[in-house]
């Protein structure tokens, strides 16, 4: 028997207690790879706040993300139907209606943000989407992944060629998909363009299916209550043109606009743990690079990042 099945029986309040100790011990080490990582990101991506102010909210960082972790693995060791109990209200669910009801498809964008995975479920109610495998490391854990996976409604398909295709054919017949356009992308697969503020490759496959099919686009998330008593879904309606563009770099700078909004509501929620900046041309990687290198590459893109703005104040007061 998979190891893995032991979180079956556990009731998952209990898991829930086990990922705040988890998280607790993690913030007492902030020498911790995920603890940098985190504390990198902020530094990045909120440079006006204090250095209380970032302690807080990367504390608040890392019980979401270990309280995401267990909460996904529970959710692929049971059935379906204890994924959508889960789900207790959904905000703004015409938007979603309307996106599966196109006669183009529907992409649904889903960053990580919250528990997606408890979203799933409740989202394969609605038809069979097609959706990306990439077969995550250990025989163990990616059979045990692949198993609550394939009891949803869904058809997998490989992050390669073969399985674009598929999306795109899925599209073309009204169906529709799931994509999380926020990992980092191989190089050849994206473009250089903003993500809070900061210029790094960005994916986009998700751009270039809603430019060649037309498809409605709808952002998704699903957020833990701060009762404790289950999950509510948020949906948003992403419709500005420029996200069907037939520029890549448009079209991509559009999708983290829209992503940015989305995760700006919820910024704990949201994977800060990921190394989501890891190409960015005039620094490299800033999780590798010394404090004064970083220090010095945040000061310049916030002096940058103010003089555009100020710049478009300015053009905007002239074409008055």
């Amino acid at each position: 028997m998979n190891p893995y099945h032991i979180f079956k029986i556990v009731p998952l309040s209990v898991l829930q207690i086990l990922a705040r100790f988890v998280a607790w011990v993690i913030i007492k080490i902030p020498n911790l790879s995920i603890m940098r990582t985190v504390s990198i990101n902020m530094a990045l991506i909120a440079p006006k706040l204090t250095d209380v102010q970032k302690q807080v909210l990367t504390k608040e960082i890392i019980y979401h993300q270990c309280l995401t972790s267990i909460e996904s693995i529970k959710s692929w060791a049971m059935p379906p139907e204890w994924s959508i109990a889960q789900i207790r209200d959904v905000h703004n669910k015409d938007i979603l209606l309307e996106g599966l009801a196109s006669s183009n498809g529907m992409l649904a964008i889903v960053p990580h943000l919250g528990t997606w995975e408890m979203m799933n479920a409740w989202l394969n109610q609605f038809g069979s989407p097609t959706i990306m495998y990439k077969p995550v490391k250990g025989d163990i854990t990616n059979n045990f992944v692949l198993q609550g996976r394939s009891r949803l409604n869904a058809t997998l398909v490989p992050t390669d060629g073969s399985g674009v295709k598929a999306i795109f054919k899925t599209l073309k017949q009204g169906g529709f998909s799931i994509v999380l356009p926020d990992h980092v992308p191989d190089p050849s697969g994206g473009v250089v363009v903003p993500f809070f503020g900061i210029k790094t490759l960005t994916s986009t496959l998700a751009s270039k299916l809603a430019s060649k099919t037309r498809c409605a686009l709808v952002g998704l998330s699903c957020i833990r209550r701060d009762d404790g008593r289950g999950f509510d879904i948020y949906c948003y309606k992403l419709d500005d043109p420029a996200l069907y563009d037939r520029h890549a770099e448009t079209a991509a700078y559009a999708l983290n606009q829209a992503m940015q909004q989305m995760i700006e509501e919820k910024c704990s929620h949201y994977m800060w743990g990921y190394r989501r900046f890891k190409h960015i041309p005039t620094l490299g990687n800033p999780y590798n690079v010394d404090e004064e290198t970083l220090a010095k590459f945040i000061l310049d893109n916030k002096l940058a990042n103010d003089q555009n703005v100020h710049d478009t104040i300015t053009r905007a007061g002239h074409e008055q």
